[in-house]
């Protein structure tokens, strides 16, 4: 399989995203500069973790209009993978392909620690796996997920909430959430499955080495649906 992985003026967790592909699950890695206008036959993008063009407007606001977007979205579409990471999920929110916004968490202050996640849908593409509670690693300053009453709604009714903030137990409570993320959010799919926005950084958890393989997961579940 080959997967994609882009770069823009500011990313700094691409280079995890293509160690983690290339060395340890042995894939096949296009690194993708943001002036691209072709994913070169790719099977499933990621958007990694960073600050793209320094998040000097907006988070993603910017990396929304680089021409490799066009491509992406219309990759999307055609039902292609694609997993937004970090910065990635507030680039997909921005572009359109994930409703809601990600803004400053309530702290107001940069949070990285491990935390837990709750799998809430196991049917996408990214989450077939048996493990419930994961421990992954966070790492920023505007992860607090908000979208309008109708539209968590809307994400409740069709099962696109994908991963909730929780205790190491799998409560859900507001003390397990790290930044203020309406109904502990903290991943979600788009209505066709195929599109995963998470704020949480499974790249830095794939290798006992480094702490934990949690994270492992959710590249093994895409792989596994690639290869059918």
């Amino acid at each position: 399989m080959k997967f994609g992985v882009v770069i823009y003026p500011g990313s700094n967790c691409d280079q995890d995203c293509v160690h983690v592909l290339r060395n340890v699950f042995k894939q096949d890695v296009r690194e993708l500069w943001h002036k691209e206008r072709d994913l070169d036959g790719c099977d499933c993008i990621v958007l990694p973790g960073g600050f793209s063009y320094g998040d000097y407007l907006r988070t993603g606001a910017i990396a929304r209009f680089s021409p490799i977007m066009e491509a992406v979205t219309n990759y999307a579409k055609k039902g292609g993978l694609v997993l937004g990471i970090c910065n990635g999920f507030q680039i997909l929110c921005e572009a359109g392909l994930l409703p809601g916004a990600l803004i400053r968490n309530r702290s107001l202050r940069f949070i990285c620690k491990p935390v837990h996640v709750k799998v809430e849908n196991r049917e996408t593409a990214f989450t077939r796996f048996e493990k419930e509670i994961l421990n992954i690693p966070i790492a920023h300053g505007e992860g607090n997920y908000f979208i309008h009453e109708d539209g968590l709604k809307r994400l409740r009714e069709k099962d696109r909430i994908v991963f909730r903030y929780c205790g190491p137990d799998g409560d859900i409570t507001d003390q397990a959430n790290p930044n203020g993320a309406l109904f502990n959010i903290a991943g979600i799919v788009n209505e066709d499955g195929n599109v995963l926005g998470m704020m949480p950084h499974p790249e830095r958890c794939s290798e006992q080495e480094i702490g934990g393989t949690d994270g492992r997961n959710i590249f093994e579940s895409i792989l596994n649906t690639l290869n059918g």
